[in-house]
C-alpha cells in the first residue's frame, strides 16, 4: 500500500500564497464497471510573483493515473508519490494542469460510494469529499482556501439520473452536464448518480427536489410534504435572519445508502444518510431530528459554503453554528417548537462527556497541524459545546447585534474564506461588549465549569450562594467562564403534592468563583441553576432541593426545566456522586408521568445503555433490567388508550431492548403485533430478533425467514446484527472473521455486526476475543481507512467488558502499537469511559 501523505498547516499556507486557483472542469465517466470509474480533470492556476520559478503539488488517490500534462508539456505519472504528484519549476503566470486517471469506487462511504440495492438490483453512486477525499475522485489542490469555479460533466448508464452542485441536463447518450457553481470549495464539489426516484418543486424561483433510492420512493411520498414544508419554512426564515440572499441556483436534497455522517452540506446538493426517508413508524421526535438536520444543513449554505473556514481549526465556524441555527430556526418556523429540549437531552450530554475526556480540545482551537488532526475534532465539541456557546452568547449579546455581527461577516467575506478573528471582529463590530474576552473564555478554553449551590434562610428571606468552580484548562484550576443564567424557584403545588409551582426566575450573571443573591420570601422547596439551559456548565443541588425532586421531578411544569434535571441527574452518576440504583429508582417513579418524547427516550437510552449495561456490575444487572422492564410495562399500561402513539412506541422498543425472558416479546412476534398495538414493522420485527438472538431465543432458520421477508438493505444489516448476536461460538467466529479479516463488509454492514457482537449476555462466550480486539482493529483500520477505524473504535470495541485487564490491553495498545489517528482518538475515549465505569462501579459499592 502506497503511503498516504495528510495535508500539514503549514503546506496549505504556503501553497495559498503561493496559487490562485481559478477553474476545475471534470469529467467523470461512471459507465465502466464496477470497481473503478474515469476521472478526467483540467485545472487552470496562476502562481503569484515575477521572477522566481516555485514547486507544489497537486493530491490524487488514483487506481491508475494515466496521463498528466502539464502547459501541455506531459509529466511522467510514476512521480505519483503516494496522494502527491509534484509540480517542479512553475514560472509565475497562468498554468493548466491535465490529469486522467482511473479512480476506485468505495464501499466505505469515501469518495465516490457505490451502492446495489438489494431489494431491486439497482445501483448508485454517491460523492462524500469531506475533509480531503476529493482525492479519491478528481486530482485537485485540496485545501478549503483554494477555492474555484467548477464545471461537471458525467457520463452515466442509460436509466440514471445526474445531480449535481447545479441544476444538471441531460445532453443525450447518458452524458450530463452541471451547471457552472459559483467560487466553492474542493471538498463541496458533490454528484449523486442513479435511478433516483425524485420529488420536484419550485420555491422562491428556485428549483428545490427530493431524492431517493427507487425502493424507497412509497416512504419518501409519503413524507415528501412534511419534508418540503420544513424545507420551504426554513428557507424563508434564513431569508428574514440573514440579509445575504441562498447563493446557488438550486436546492437539491439527496437520500443516499450507506451514509456515514447525518448529511453533508454541498452547496445545492445535500446528501442525507437515507435512514431519513422512514420504512417503518417513527416518533415525533424523530421527525423533529429530521427536520433539525435538514435547517442545520441549509444553514451551512451560509455558514460554511459561502463564507468558508481557511484552515480545519476554524471547523467550529461551520458546525457550531450550524448546530445553534438549526435548532432555534426548527423552533422558529416549524411546528417542532420544543427542539431545545431534545438538543438538552440528546445532543448537550455528547458535548459534556466529550469535554470532560483527555481527548478534549476547545471549540476553537489554535494547533491543528493537519488535516489527520482536523477529522478528530467532529465531535461533541464542535456541535453541541460549540452550539451551547452560541446560545450563551445571544443571551449575553441579544439576537439583534447577534444577527449583525453575522450578517456583517457574510458581507465582508462571501464566496471567500474566514477565520476565528475575522468572525469576532464582525460582532466587535456589531456591539460594544467585549466579544473578545468572551471568545477567549468560551472558544480557546476547555472543560466543564460546575455551579453548586447553597440556600440559606433567615428572618424571612432566603439567599442562594453558588459556587462557580472551573474545568481548570488551560487556565489554573478554580478559573471559571462568564455566564448568563435563569435561576428557577419552585414551591410545592398546595393543591397537588406531586406538582411544583414556578414561584420565579432570577436572572443571573455569574463571573469568579462565588456569587451570592439574595431574595424576600421562604425558602422555595426547589432551585434549578441554569433553568432554561442557556449556558453550559453541569449543575448540583442542594440537600433539600434534591428531597424534592427525587419526590417531584415529573411535576416540574416545563419539559427544557425536566431535561436539565435529568442532566444534572446524569452528571451526578457519572461523577460517582449519585448511584446508578437511585437513578433507576427516580426513573422508575417519575418517567412513566413524563409527557416528553425526548426525555423518556433519552433518560431511557442513558438507563439501558450505561446504567443497567456498564455501571453496575454484572450481579446487579438483572435487577437494573427488571426495574426498566417494570418502567418500560408502566408507559405500554398508560398508553392504551391510542392517544400517545409516539409514548408507546419508546416504550415498546425499550421493552424488548431490555427484555431478560424471551417468551413475552416472542409472543409479540408471532402474533406480529404488540397487544393493543403497534403491529410489528420492520424496524420492531429486527430489533426484537436480534433480542431473541442475544438471549439464545431463535436460530440462523429464523433469520433467513425474517431476511427472505424484508430483503432490503436494512434488512441485510438486521440479519448481520442478529447473527452476530446469537450465543454460539462458530456465530460468533463468522462475525469476527466478516469484521476483521476479510475486507467484504461495507461500512454499514461492519457496524451491524459489530452491534450485535458485543453482549453483556455474553462475557463468558467472548472473553477470548477482547486480547484479539486490539491488534486486529489496529490492522483493519490501517487497511480500510478513517471510516472503518472509525466503526471499528466505536461499534466494535469490546464495551461490555468493565474490568482492569481491558483497561490495561488498551492502554497498552495505545503505546504500543501505533494505531491510526482516527483509531487512536477512538479508543482512547473508549478507554476514558472505561475507567469512568470503573469508578463509578466502585463508588457504587462504598
Amino acid at each position: 500500500m502506497a503511503f498516504m501523505s495528510v495535508l500539514t498547516r503549514d503546506e496549505a499556507q504556503t501553497r495559498a500564497r503561493l496559487l490562485d486557483v481559478h477553474h476545475y472542469a471534470i469529467d467523470l465517466d461512471l459507465t465502466r464497471g464496477d470497481e473503478t470509474f474515469d476521472s478526467r480533470t483540467v485545472i487552470r492556476f496562476t502562481v503569484r510573483g515575477e521572477t522566481a520559478t516555485a514547486d507544489t503539488f497537486v493530491e490524487v488517490k488514483p487506481a491508475e493515473l494515466r496521463t498528466v500534462t502539464l502547459d501541455g508539456h506531459p509529466l511522467d505519472p510514476a512521480g505519483l508519490d503516494g496522494n502527491r504528484l509534484a509540480l517542479k519549476n512553475l514560472a509565475p503566470g497562468a498554468h493548466e494542469l491535465r490529469v486522467e486517471a482511473a479512480m476506485r469506487y468505495s464501499r466505505t462511504g469515501e469518495g465516490m460510494h457505490r451502492f446495489t440495492d438489494p431489494a431491486d438490483g439497482e445501483t448508485y453512486v454517491y460523492t462524500q469529499l469531506f475533509l480531503d477525499d476529493v482525492q479519491r475522485v478528481f486530482a485537485a489542490f485540496d485545501q478549503p482556501d483554494l477555492k474555484a469555479v467548477f464545471d461537471l460533466t458525467v457520463t452515466a448508464p442509460e436509466g440514471w439520473t445526474v445531480l449535481a452542485n447545479g441544476v444538471t441536463a441531460h445532453t443525450g447518450d447518458g452524458h450530463w452536464k452541471a451547471a457552472t457553481t459559483p467560487v466553492i470549495s474542493t471538498y463541496l464539489v458533490a454528484v449523486a448518480a442513479g435511478p433516483w426516484h425524485s420529488v420536484r418543486t419550485e420555491h422562491r424561483g428556485l428549483p428545490f427536489g427530493i431524492h431517493c433510492r427507487r425502493s424507497l420512493a412509497p416512504h419518501l411520498d409519503t413524507d415528501a410534504d412534511e419534508i418540503l414544508d420544513v424545507t420551504r419554512a426554513c428557507f424563508d426564515r434564513y431569508h428574514e435572519k440573514f440579509t445575504e440572499p441562498y447563493p446557488f441556483d438550486s436546492y437539491d436534497q439527496a437520500f443516499v445508502p450507506e451514509f456515514n455522517a447525518g448529511a453533508m452540506e454541498n452547496p445545492g446538493l445535500v446528501t442525507f444518510r437515507d435512514d431519513f426517508v422512514f420504512r417503518s413508524a417513527v416518533t415525533d421526535t424523530q421527525r423533529q431530528t429530521r427536520a433539525m438536520v435538514i435547517a442545520h444543513e441549509m444553514a451551512h449554505m451560509w455558514f460554511g459554503d459561502l463564507v468558508t473556514l481557511r484552515w480545519w481549526d476554524d471547523i467550529w465556524l461551520n458546525e457550531s453554528f450550524a448546530e445553534y441555527m438549526g435548532y432555534q430556526t426548527t423552533a422558529e418556523a416549524t411546528r417542532f417548537t420544543d427542539t431545545w429540549t431534545d438538543f438538552g437531552v440528546a445532543r448537550k450530554p455528547w458535548g459534556y462527556d466529550a469535554d470532560q475526556r483527555p481527548s478534549t480540545h476547545p471549540v476553537a482551537p489554535e494547533n491543528v497541524q493537519d488535516t489527520a488532526s482536523a477529522l478528530l475534532n467532529f465531535d461533541g465539541i464542535s456541535y453541541a459545546k460549540g452550539a451551547s456557546a452560541l446560545r450563551q452568547l445571544v443571551a449575553w449579546l441579544g439576537e439583534k447585534d447577534f444577527l449583525a455581527g453575522i450578517n456583517l461577516h457574510f458581507e465582508r467575506h462571501r464566496f471567500a474564506n474566514a477565520s476565528l478573528a475575522d468572525f469576532i471582529d464582525s460582532l466587535a463590530a456589531a456591539t460594544e461588549r467585549d466579544v473578545h474576552a468572551w471568545a477567549d473564555a468560551w472558544l480557546r478554553t476547555t472543560g466543564v465549569d460546575t455551579l453548586v449551590p447553597e440556600l440559606r434562610a433567615e428572618n424571612g428571606n432566603w439567599s442562594l450562594h453558588i459556587e462557580h468552580r472551573g474545568a481548570g484548562s488551560p487556565e489554573p484550576a478554580g478559573a471559571t467562564r462568564p455566564h448568563r443564567i435563569t435561576i428557577g424557584a419552585y414551591d410545592r403545588d398546595l393543591h397537588d403534592a406531586g406538582r411544583l409551582t414556578l414561584r420565579r426566575r432570577l436572572e443571573a450573571d455569574l463571573a469568579g468563583e462565588n456569587t451570592t443573591l439574595s431574595t424576600a420570601g421562604a425558602r422555595p422547596a426547589l432551585v434549578v441553576l441554569n433553568d432554561g439551559d442557556l449556558t453550559y456548565a453541569k449543575i448540583r443541588f442542594d440537600a433539600e432541593s434534591f428531597r424534592t425532586l427525587s419526590e417531584s421531578l415529573s411535576g416540574l411544569p416545563d419539559p427544557l426545566t425536566r431535561a436539565v434535571v435529568w442532566n444534572a441527574l446524569r452528571d451526578a452518576v457519572r461523577d460517582g456522586e449519585l448511584p446508578a440504583g437511585a437513578y433507576l429508582d427516580i426513573a422508575r417513579a417519575h418517567l412513566p408521568h413524563e409527557t416528553d418524547l425526548a426525555l423518556v427516550d433519552g433518560v431511557l437510552a442513558f438507563a439501558t445503555a450505561q446504567v443497567a449495561d456498564r455501571y453496575v456490575t454484572p450481579e446487579q444487572r438483572p435487577a437494573a433490567l427488571n426495574t426498566l422492564t417494570e418502567l418500560c410495562r408502566d408507559l405500554i399500561r398508560r398508553t392504551e388508550d391510542g392517544d400517545h402513539p409516539g409514548l408507546r412506541l419508546i416504550a415498546v422498543r425499550h421493552r424488548i431492548t431490555t427484555a431478560a425472558h424471551p417468551d413475552t416479546i416472542a409472543a409479540w412476534l408471532a402474533d406480529g403485533t404488540v397487544p393493543g398495538g403497534p403491529e410489528l414493522d420492520p424496524e420492531l420485527r429486527w430489533r426484537i430478533l436480534t433480542r431473541l438472538a442475544v438471549l439464545g431465543a431463535t436460530d440462523e432458520a429464523a433469520i433467513a425467514a425474517e431476511l427472505e421477508r424484508d430483503p432490503s438493505a436494512t434488512g441485510q444489516e438486521g440479519a448481520a446484527r442478529c447473527r452476530a448476536a446469537l450465543p454460539d461460538p462458530e456465530a460468533k467466529n463468522r462475525a469476527w472473521e466478516a469484521m476483521f479479516a476479510t475486507d467484504d463488509l461495507s461500512n454499514y454492514l461492519f457496524t451491524a455486526t459489530a452491534q450485535g457482537f458485543w453482549q453483556p449476555e455474553h462475557a463468558d462466550l467472548v472473553r477470548e476475543f477482547v486480547p484479539r480486539y486490539y491488534a486486529e482493529a489496529v490492522s483493519v483500520a490501517t487497511r480500510r481507512g478513517p471510516a472503518i477505524a472509525v466503526a471499528a473504535g466505536r461499534w466494535a470495541f469490546p464495551v461490555h467488558a468493565v474490568d482492569a485487564d481491558n483497561l490495561r490491553l488498551g492502554q497498552e495498545c495505545l503505546a504500543d502499537a501505533d494505531p491510526t489517528p482516527a483509531l487512536r482518538r477512538q479508543l482512547a475515549d473508549q478507554l476514558d469511559d472505561l475507567a469512568r465505569a470503573l469508578r463509578v462501579r466502585e463508588a457504587g459499592t462504598r
